[in-house]
């Protein structure tokens, strides 16, 4: 019998196998006492647990193949830093003192405390770091527990998964690479989104994958014939052999696209009637320029320096920052950097620190990006000073966050004369005319983008929050995601307004949201004036392809009409009537 499910497309890409349902449930966790006498004992099989969670993950690690990006051997990484993180460690030891009772609930205890923090933060992308929290306290659980280890791909998965699709209720980075070696077609698990460890992983190996098929290990039996579009986000069970033959005929379609793709990597990129355009790659740390570079030899529209903060859990130096953007300058090879100022606030805070006062009930409203900074300048100035300096060893732009009023900027740019005549006294080297830039995420500096433009160098649109903000919905709420729509007129309209601004100022005008990402946006991006895109790595070669397969003499026209309706349903259709004109 043919069943179709709906799931979220993570990772493009059409594949076809049989299934294979991948159970890796826990034991219950039990709680019971043990005696003071008994303590010792208890903190030396947690120690010793943790150890051989150690031992196994380097074990993966070790069975990565030396060609493999160097930002997916991160994940394992990182694994292996929380295992020796002190809140999970110190706390746990702690617990089983004070309470008198067993590793396995003293630990259990202690991830329940941590993912809670979690569960409060508004970033999406961090939310969804309680995941490796959760599996790594999973795998001390089971060497607690005398569990197996799942992940040992000799003894447990051999090589009868080449070829099959994972059907499971989430999968940690050590299965991802694990089954990625045994060949896998593709991956399809019940929970997890697009910023998932599940979801960036398979971008990243190119394993078509869909996320978020609820009930999925019930409805599919092992062996089952899938078709898994990650395109679209179906999962076709046992569908009939005319369907078979059509994905099959698509999958063909694709290789042979993916070829001619990858002919782009280093070409210029510029529309059929010669205007060039500006691609640019988003990054979070020094190391993900290497995947970068896979694609196209390119720069950084935007840096997210908070990762930097955040993965120390404390303030970095002065000297620490300039030594981490000054080696991504460098890896860039000549490129330009784009560095954006840290986003922390509410919403993505420190895991040390204490929060005083008053719960924030709405952190994407509250103390955060330039807010925060321009309170704490003890924060900013460092940072401030580091860009400042790395931008004297080469071509660096400093980007502001979360700008809603000339005066947040005028006092930014205060602080920027403050750090810059500070390097002057100490005789540092520094580049005292660096491009300064706002990110426009907030309706308010959209509005104002004139004025804006007329203090500063250029405005970047980011796309991701100036949705949520224009149309007041919580982009991580799964209630309200209905709302999300890049085609909203009103959304449309200050994007426009943001464009005709950098235009009047003669400032360059760039966007680095996930709409710049989005291959169904480009075109109608273009039209509107667009010249500088900041992408996800992955999406470099399908943008490139596609701005070099357009005439901005013929979209313009056509946006402009687009530009005119007021029905957001009419407005993607004449959207998707634009993307078959030029097919």
């Amino acid at each position: 019998m043919s069943l179709t499910l709906q799931g979220i497309g993570v990772s493009k890409g059409i594949c076809i196998g049989p299934a294979y349902v991948y159970y890796r449930e826990l034991p219950e966790v039990l709680e019971y006492s043990i005696s003071k006498f008994s303590a010792d004992d208890e903190i030396k099989r947690f120690e010793d647990a943790r150890i051989k969670a150690q031992q196994q993950l380097n074990n993966i690690k070790n069975t990565i193949s030396g060609d493999t990006p160097h930002d997916i051997t991160l994940f394992i990484d990182t694994h292996l830093l929380m295992l020796d993180d002190p809140v999970l460690y110190e706390d746990t030891v702690s617990h089983i003192r004070a309470r008198l009772c067993n590793a396995e609930w003293a630990l259990q205890v202690q991830v329940e405390r941590i993912v809670k923090v979690f569960d409060d933060m508004d970033d999406p992308y961090l939310k969804t770091r309680k995941d490796d929290i959760i599996h790594v306290t999973e795998r001390i659980q089971r060497c607690l527990m005398n569990e197996p280890d799942l992940n040992h791909a000799e003894d447990k998965l051999g090589d009868h998964l080449k070829g099959r699709i994972i059907v499971a209720d989430d999968l940690t980075p050590a299965d991802t690479l694990l089954m990625q070696h045994q060949k896998i077609a593709g991956f399809i698990t019940e929970y997890g989104g697009p910023l998932s460890h599940t979801a960036i992983l398979a971008r990243n190996l190119g394993i078509p994958t869909i996320v978020g098929v609820h009930d999925a290990k019930h409805l599919i039996q092992a062996n089952d014939l899938i078709v898994l579009d990650g395109n679209t986000g179906k999962v076709h069970i046992n569908p009939a052999k005319k369907d078979i033959a059509h994905f099959k005929s698509l999958i063909r379609n694709e290789r042979q696209r993916r070829k001619l793709l990858f002919d782009l990597k280093n070409k210029p990129t510029k529309t059929k009637d010669g205007l060039k355009i500006h691609l640019h790659g988003n990054i979070d740390r020094p190391d993900d320029v290497r995947t970068l570079r896979q694609f196209d030899h390119t720069g950084v529209g935007l840096y997210r320096t908070e990762m930097l903060f955040i993965e120390h859990n404390r303030l970095p130096s002065e000297d620490e920052q300039f030594e981490t953007y000054r080696r991504t300058l460098r890896s860039l090879k000549g490129h330009p950097l784009t560095i954006r100022t840290i986003d922390l606030g509410a919403d993505k805070e420190l895991a040390d620190t204490t929060q005083h006062g008053p719960l924030i009930h709405n952190p994407a409203l509250g103390l955060r990006a330039i807010r925060r900074c321009l309170k704490d300048p003890s924060l900013f100035l460092p940072q401030i000073k580091a860009i400042l300096r790395t931008a004297g060893y080469g071509p660096v732009n400093m980007m502001i966050p979360m700008i809603s009023c000339i005066s947040e900027m005028e006092q930014t740019l205060e602080l920027i004369e403050q750090a810059k005549a500070e390097l002057k006294s100490r005789r540092i080297r520094f580049d005292n005319n660096i491009k300064i830039g706002a990110m426009i995420e907030v309706p308010s500096a959209a509005l104002v983008a004139d004025s804006l433009a007329n203090k500063l160098d250029f405005l970047s649109i980011g796309t991701n929050d100036l949705i949520q903000y224009t149309l007041a919905f919580d982009r991580i709420d799964d209630e309200v995601s209905y709302l999300y729509n890049p085609l909203h007129p009103a959304v449309l309209k200050l994007i426009q307004m943001t464009l005709n601004a950098g235009e009047t100022q003669g400032i360059q005008v760039s966007m680095c949201g996930e709409m710049a990402s989005d291959t169904q946006y480009t075109r109608l991006l273009l039209g509107m004036g667009l010249q500088c895109f900041s992408v996800q790595a992955n999406s470099l070669l399908d943008i490139k392809h596609i701005i070099n397969h357009s005439e901005i003499t013929q979209l313009r026209p056509l946006t402009e009409k687009i530009m005119t309706l007021s029905d957001p349903q009419e407005i993607k259709l004449a959207v998707e009537e634009l993307n078959l004109r030029f097919l």
